[in-house]
Formats: C-alpha cells, structure tokens, sequence
C-alpha cells in the first residue's frame, strides 16, 4: 500500500472530494488519521480544526505511546513508552479531554467523541487541563500514527498529512516542539536535512515522486515554524512550482522567515496572479501579514479591487467534522490585512 492516494486526497481543497463514507475504523490504520466518525448524529457534531502550530503551541509534552483501548465516550486508553519532548510522561494514562476544541455544532445533545485504532505506536501531543486530565487538541488532531514504518505526519494541519520516517518525525517535530517552548533544538541537524531536500528539483506528485515530496514538504514546513535561517534561494522553486498546489503552500508559508524585499514581491506576485489557487494566494497574505508591510498598502489595495470573492478553503466530506474549519476568501484576507496597515 501506498501513502499517495491517501494522503493526495485529502490534501486537495477541492469542492467535490470522493471520499469513503464508511467509518474509518474499517480502514487501514492510517486512514483512521482523519477519524471520520460513523453515526450520524456524531458526524453532525462539528468543530473548526486548529493549525499544527497552535496544537503544538498549546501542548506541553510531546511523547510516543501504545494504544491499548478506547471508548468513544471515556477517552483513549494509553501507555507512554518515550517522552520527546517537554513534561516527562511516562507508564499508562487516560486521555479523555480536549484543549483546542471549539464546536461549531453538537447534535442531539452529544459531544465529539474519541475514535481509536488499537496500536502500538502513536504520537501524541498532549496538555493537562485545569482538573489534571490529559487532552489532545480534537477528536482529530494531536496525534500521528505510524503504520507500515512511516508517520502520517501534521506539520501543516489535518488535513494535510504527509507520510515521512518515525526518526525524521521525532527529530524534526521535537526541534519544532522545542522551538514554541523557548528551549534549544539541534540546529544543525534540521539546516542540513532541509538544504539536503530543498536543493533537489521539487518533486512531482506521483507514487514514484511521492517519497521526495513528503520529505521537501516537511522540510518546507520547518521553515515555517522555526523561522529557520537558511539560504532564501531554497524556497522560490517551490513557490513556483505551479503543477503543484501543496508546493506552493509550504513555499508561501516557509516565506515568513525572510522578510526581504525579494520575498514581499514574490508573494505580492503570487496574490496578483490570476492563474493561481485562492488558498495559495491566502497563505501569501497571511505571511505578508507577519512582516506588517505598511510599504506596499497601496500596492494590496490595488489588488483588493479586484480580488476574488469565492471560497476554496481545505473541501473534504461534508459528513468530516471539521468542515467548518475556515479559509477566508482572498478578499477577506486582503480587507483584513489592509485594515492594520
């Protein structure tokens, strides 16, 4: 089996997805990453999914651990055999809360709902609410899987699932862990494998391209998050690699940590490009947002004018209870930002 189509479809911000209606529990276990919820009135409780920054942000220990039971209702039953980062945690645990959760929707009075495959290895990042219990973020985030010797990695978001090796993971996400916390990762180590992938062509996204990829996209996304200071040239091939939608994503994303002039054109470029996505040209605002450009306000209220006002946020199956997690139009996100300015 391979990650590809997996991970591909549900990487796509497409309206009209073709997702498996079935539970995912009937699936393999990676697939169960998505936790699809079977009954109906589960699937009408909804809630908008948190970023893989915020859920990391928000935790306060990062371990690997071994399922042993779940119950919908109680929590997931687990056993810590590695903590990577943070809080020591170690032995069996409850994890029956959550500390991202915002609802969008409950219905018949019931709440979300723990859905887990029976494992021996997951990787959990987890909190301790106010009454001492262990929390994830949601019902589908907080947590990655490993199945046949790979993790269905987040360093983006849920929906946007990557498959790369458990030594990568841990090594990448404990640096990323640590870089939220204030305390020091090895610097070396993620300058090197990032150059290491990034200096390649980017990969096309087939089954045969499919292990550079998930490679480059995480190398991409750690740029992101640790606002890692390596050669700007990196990033432009990735941003402009037009055949490919996640690509360019991870490359506007990755932009944050080069407040140059050279950055803010090509992401100015990007926004004004009518042949690009809307959720590309919304990444490229948000990072614009973070250099607060008050240089080029009359250049974004130029593109404001004519800026689309159609949604293409992250698709999926509207029975997924994230779909009211929200990309704004690019519209929005330009009114948004010219409005700080």
């Amino acid at each position: 089996m391979t990650f590809l189509p997996y991970i591909t479809n549900h990487m796509q911000p497409t309206k009209h997805p073709k997702f498996p209606l079935t539970r995912m529990a009937s699936l393999p276990t990676i697939l169960t990453l998505l936790l699809v919820l079977s009954a109906s009135k589960v699937r009408a409780t909804t809630w908008d999914e948190p970023w893989a920054d915020k859920v990391i942000k928000g935790a306060s220990s990062f371990v690997l651990a071994k399922i042993t039971a779940s119950d919908p209702t109680k929590g997931v039953y687990i056993r810590v055999t590695k903590t990577l980062a943070g809080e020591t945690i170690s032995g069996p645990i409850l994890v029956n809360g959550f500390y991202l959760l915002h609802l969008c929707s409950v219905s018949a009075g019931e709440g979300p709902e723990f859905q887990f495959d029976i494992t021996d290895s997951c990787y959990f990042f987890l909190a301790r609410n106010e009454k001492g219990q262990y929390c994830i973020a949601t019902p589908t985030a907080g947590y990655d899987y490993i199945y046949q010797g790979q993790v269905g990695a987040t360093y983006r978001h849920t929906y946007h699932k990557a498959a790369v090796p458990p030594d990568l993971y841990e090594k990448t996400m404990t640096a990323i862990f640590n870089n939220y916390h204030g305390l020091s990762y090895d610097k070396d180590y993620i300058r090197q494998f990032v150059t290491k992938e990034l200096s390649q062509k980017p990969a096309v996204l087939n089954d045969e391209g499919a292990p550079l990829f998930f490679l480059q996209h995480a190398a991409l996304e750690c740029i992101y998050h640790l606002r890692l200071a390596v050669d700007e040239d990196l990033v432009y091939p990735f941003l402009n690699d037009t055949a490919n939608f996640h690509s360019q994503v991870s490359a506007a994303r990755a932009l944050v940590a080069f407040n140059t002039p050279r950055s803010k054109a090509a992401l100015v470029q990007v926004i004004g490009d009518s042949t690009r996505r809307g959720f590309v040209k919304v990444m490229c605002i948000w990072t614009l947002a973070e250099f607060h450009p008050t240089d080029l306000k009359s250049t974004l209220q130029t593109l404001q004018r004519t800026a689309s006002t159609k949604d293409d946020d992250f698709g999926g199956n509207i029975m997924d209870p994230r779909v009211c997690t929200h990309i704004p139009t690019v519209k929005a996100a330009l009114d948004e930002l010219i409005a700080k300015l």
